[in-house]
């Protein structure tokens, strides 16, 4: 039951808010009710217009409504107010109650589209021998009626059923003054049953219980076909949250140790973690070692070594030992809550067909009602009976239903999104499966994009590295942790004292020692390099290692799948230049640029897109987030850090670059079949609405072309990203 003004005027919902890193206060709603476009548009019209509100995001996919408040004005029973005017009753969002109605949803759309299916069928058996009489074998009337009755029997009460979910959401609309796609769908049907009814009672010829019924049996088809298109769309984020462990073993004062569950885990608790168990939210280790299974987050097989100071990621496994964890963030704010939001946000962001979709959408209802009214009073005006003008009129309300519109744009999003997924790559939003499709230049940082990000020793000898390795492995820098990957168990150092930026220094055998860079450890004249650590003890002969980064498998197989995609290609690092003309010359790019800064960075991709081009930006680092901002379309690898992620609109998983291709190869494949599902349901209107006006179809035949205009889009976006594979 929903909650009347009174009650919200006088509700505490300040258990629900939570405070943002602006200071901005928000809360998530669920929304009841909200199923299609228009009342997305309609939903995050109403409530962004209120004056506490900053903004609202409306995701149909899980029925969640995003709102930010304005500082110090969070009213958030006003807003429900508002959503319960608006006849969207909403309540605050609980992920479980989501999922649960969710479910309730389907289990109701299951057995409305069985009953409809019945109706239909054993309708039909009465109305074809009806319907065969235009082929000479006329019934007599007697027969006539009789069938016509035994239909009305079956088909009445299977309409009544089957069209609740289209009823109840028209009279909930029309309760607030409002109409919404589902009334003419609903007057339609009642208007065709009534008029039915009363050809049967007058022993007309004329009657159309089968249409009505089967009318709803195809839109049912359609909406529950939308509704597991959404279901997979929220089952995504849902599985990657259900890989968080549900509880979390917690060191309480004392050493004692109790189970707590996961919300209630807040940054600054200890935690410990035994071997087989998943990270059960962001921390830093602070005692004990282990090795962890990243495939969660990253894609990478290989057990990665942690130990004291280093930072886990929620979701990664627990192989070897056991760890003492300090919690760094609430299971919500966790990598892999991260990740599961930028699912979530694929169906929540609206792209420019959207919303052309949803302008057309809002026309509907004045404009069908109009024409159905000027069917009806031009029939009269022309010497048509009453009876016959209504069926006309009926007929229109019903053919111009538009749902293949409303369906036209989102199925073929949900479809490639639901694709990409299923290839590693995220897709924050429809938006920017449509700018993807338009680039023609694509930027690569070098380091963890091009490269593995993983430095390699060259060739490495045993004795040099044991002597350094006491103090490689006190360092978390990434060339001393692949100096000490080379090493088996050894001592650390003592008394280590680590200099940001040059390296770190300790006491090995009683002998001062230094590990980091040429001038750091003493090496006077030597060059600059990023790709070399310098070892030795005080007054002695210094040591001098070399690494590399390996180029990814696959980045050779995609920079030639890029270009004959069309697209040119071009590196930009922050790294030395020697490396990078390594890289740019192994993998063919002539266009290369070393050693920029972030904002430098960003004024490259900037600077292309002034010249006309449409960038692609793919990085990965910090470094990199100015860029990914200011590009056309933006990807980032699992593995970057959160502000890489937040400026991209793809992010992809695994160590290959394959995604990269794939992603283009699905945003063009989408972009072509929204472009068909748009013309489609243009033409479709263009000559079906007049061929209804003139009483060239009546109601079954309006019902069957209706809904098999939704079922062609549908099946066309299917077809979205089928062939985009190497």
């Amino acid at each position: 039951m929903a909650m009347t003004s009174h009650v919200l005027e006088h509700q505490d919902f300040s258990a629900f808010l939570r405070d943002g890193e602006d200071g901005r206060p928000s809360i998530d709603l669920l929304v009841k009710g909200a199923r299609c476009t228009a009342c997305l548009s309609k939903i995050e019209r109403e409530i962004s217009a209120m004056p506490t509100v900053t903004s609202a995001r409306l995701n149909l996919t899980t029925g969640k409504l995003s709102v930010v408040f304005e500082r110090g004005r969070d009213d958030a029973g006003a807003v429900l107010e508002r959503l319960e005017g608006l006849g969207y009753p909403a309540t605050p969002f609980d992920p479980a109650k989501a999922m649960a109605a969710h479910d309730a949803e389907g289990r109701r759309l299951s057995m409305a589209l069985g009953v409809a299916a019945f109706g239909a069928g054993n309708a039909m058996m009465f109305s074809v021998p009806i319907w065969a009489g235009l082929f000479g074998q006329e019934l007599g009337p007697a027969t006539r009626t009789l069938m016509q009755w035994m239909s009305a029997v079956i088909a009445a009460p299977c309409a009544v059923y089957a069209g609740m979910p289209f009823f109840t959401s028209a009279w909930r609309s029309l309760r607030k003054r409002r109409a919404n796609m589902d009334v003419p769908i609903s007057i339609g049907v009642i208007l065709t049953l009534v008029i039915s009814f009363v050809e049967t009672v007058l022993g007309g010829a004329d009657t159309y219980f089968d249409a009505a019924i089967s009318l709803l049996f195809l839109l049912l088809i359609g909406r529950w076909l939308d509704h597991q298109l959404r279901a997979s769309a929220r089952s995504a984020a849902g599985d990657l949250l259900a890989m968080q462990a549900p509880a979390a073993v917690v060191v309480g004062e004392g050493g004692v140790e109790h189970r707590t569950p996961l919300d209630d885990i807040r940054a600054g608790d200890l935690l410990l973690v035994r071997p087989g168990e998943r990270i059960p939210v962001d921390g830093v280790v602070e005692g004990g070692a282990s090795d962890l299974d990243n495939a969660l987050l990253t894609g990478e097989t290989a057990p990665v070594r942690v130990g004291t100071n280093d930072i886990c990621r929620a979701g990664a496994l627990n192989l070897t030992g056991t760890m003492r964890l300090r919690a760094t963030a609430r299971s919500e704010d966790s990598a892999v809550a991260a990740i599961a939001r930028l699912v979530e946000a694929g169906a929540q962001s609206r792209s420019l067909y959207v919303r052309l979709a949803d302008k057309a959408a809002a026309l509907y209802v004045p404009v069908v009602h109009s024409a159905a009214m000027i069917t009806f009073l031009g029939g009269l005006a022309l010497g048509l009976g009453p009876r016959e003008a209504l069926l006309r009129a009926v007929a229109v309300l019903i053919i111009t239903c538009p749902c293949a519109l409303g369906l036209a744009v989102p199925a073929v999003q949900i479809t490639a999104s639901a694709r990409l997924f299923r290839r590693g790559v995220l897709v924050k939003s429809g938006a920017a499966l449509e700018r993807l499709a338009e680039v023609d230049h694509v930027v690569f940082d070098k380091t963890g994009v091009l490269t593995e990000g993983r430095p390699r020793l060259l060739d490495p000898v045993p004795a040099a590295i044991a002597m350094a390795a006491p103090l490689a492995r006190a360092s978390a820098h990434p060339l001393s942790k692949a100096l000490s990957a080379q090493t088996g168990v050894s001592s650390l150092a003592e008394d280590v004292v680590e200099t940001p930026g040059q390296g770190v220094e300790g006491w090995i055998g009683g002998r001062h020692a230094r590990l980091g860079r040429a001038a750091f450890v003493g090496v006077p004249g030597a060059a600059p390099s990023e790709t070399e650590l310098w070892f030795g003890f005080d007054g002695d002969t210094k040591i001098r290692f070399a690494f590399a980064d390996a180029i990814r498998p696959d980045a050779v197989e995609t920079i030639a799948a890029l270009r004959k995609r069309g697209l040119t290609i071009e590196i930009l690092s922050g790294d030395l230049a020697a490396p990078v003309a390594k890289v740019a010359q192994a993998l063919g790019v002539e266009t290369w640029r070393a050693g920029l800064t972030p904002a430098e960075k960003s004024e490259a991709v900037a600077a292309r897109g002034r010249e006309g081009r449409r960038v692609l930006m793919v990085g990965d680092g910090l470094n990199d987030a100015p860029a990914l901002a200011n590009a056309h379309a933006a990807m980032a690898p699992g593995s970057a850090l959160d502000a890489s992620q937040n400026a991209a609109d793809l992010v992809f998983s695994g160590e290959g670059l394959e995604a990269v291709v794939a992603a283009l190869d699905v945003a063009r494949s989408a972009r072509r079949r929204a472009l068909e599902n748009f013309a489609f349901a243009a033409l479709y209107n263009l000559i079906a609405a007049p061929a209804a006006m003139f009483g060239f179809i009546n109601p079954l035949v309006a019902a069957l072309a209706m809904s098999g205009s939704s079922l062609t889009v549908t099946l066309n976006a299917l077809r979205t990203g089928v062939k985009a594979r190497r």
